[in-house]
């Protein structure tokens, strides 16, 4: 089902249910915005709509509704705490330091990804993969920023993250970085990205809240509050405005978006936050 969304006087979408229920929980989108799918002979509100499918989808197949994996996200959007259902036999790879409970049952593996090109990205060299053994196993997962964090299912498609971007993915998601080359360098960000493609559940984290956007010819997003963005899309990192502009206004460089695809973006980003915090450091007198 593809839902669409008409707020502010422009149509939205078409989402998931599962990306209305997000953005209705993260506060993107309100109980009393319009909404429309295949089917209905009129808008509706989207509580009403949400109300309508929650009584008519039994729990055991909108569980089912594009995830391989049971997981439920606390806490958001400002610490999202991730919950995972391992069922038995299968495998998640989580990105290190990021597990806080675990079942019993789950046995942790480490390995190295991605070498020399890992490091690079600021990442740490290892992930862990969690096997449930002789049953279901359940993970609580704690991504390090404190923000937002965002479920995608891959079937056969790609997305690249920000190199601190990954928090956990199933077994059937390759997990790579990708050179960004000087552009990256010059953008002040990381020289990498993480390319993610395959089959399976992925999640990925922010820091701040989360705000998926749906691109359709050119978009421009500060290279600082890019989150992610779907394959397809073309970009190139450019200024603003001139050099002084670029030096002075505080705005730096931004990524031009074209094309047709989805770009998440966060609402605040570090440097700022550390810029913020500068006057109120300890100093010797």
């Amino acid at each position: 089902m593809q839902i669409h969304i008409h707020r502010n006087g422009a149509n939205e979408g078409p989402y998931s249910p599962e990306q209305v229920r997000q953005m209705l929980a993260a506060g993107h989108l309100q109980p009393q915005d319009l909404a429309f799918h295949a089917g209905l002979a009129s808008w509706t509100t989207l509580a009403a709509l949400m109300g309508e499918l929650a009584a008519a989808t039994p729990p055991q197949a909108a569980a089912a509704d594009n995830r391989d994996m049971e997981y439920q996200v606390e806490c958001r959007p400002d610490f999202a705490f991730l919950t995972v259902h391992i069922p038995g036999g299968q495998t998640l790879k989580v990105e290190a330091s990021a597990m806080a409970t675990m079942s019993t049952n789950l046995r942790m593996k480490t390995k190295v990804r991605g070498g020399l090109s890992r490091f690079l990205t600021g990442e740490s060299l290892f992930l862990n993969e969690f096997t449930a053994e002789g049953g279901p196993g359940e993970i609580g997962i704690a991504p390090g920023s404190p923000g937002d964090l965002e479920h995608v299912y891959l079937d056969g498609n790609t997305i690249f993250l920000q190199s601190s971007g990954f928090v956990a993915s199933g077994m059937g998601v390759q997990v790579d970085s990708k050179w960004q080359g000087f552009k990256g360098f010059f953008s002040g960000e990381s020289l990498f990205l993480i390319r993610c493609s395959g089959k399976g559940d992925l999640w990925f984290n922010t820091f701040g809240a989360m705000i998926p956007v749906d691109v359709t010819g050119d978009y421009v997003v500060d290279t600082g509050h890019i989150v992610a963005f779907t394959e397809g899309l073309e970009y190139e990192i450019g200024k603003l405005g001139g050099l002084k502009s670029l030096f002075f206004s505080g705005e730096g460089l931004v990524c031009r978006f074209r094309g047709e695809g989805r770009v998440w973006i966060q609402t605040r980003q570090l440097p700022s936050f550390a810029w913020w915090t500068y006057p109120f450091r300890p100093t010797k007198n």
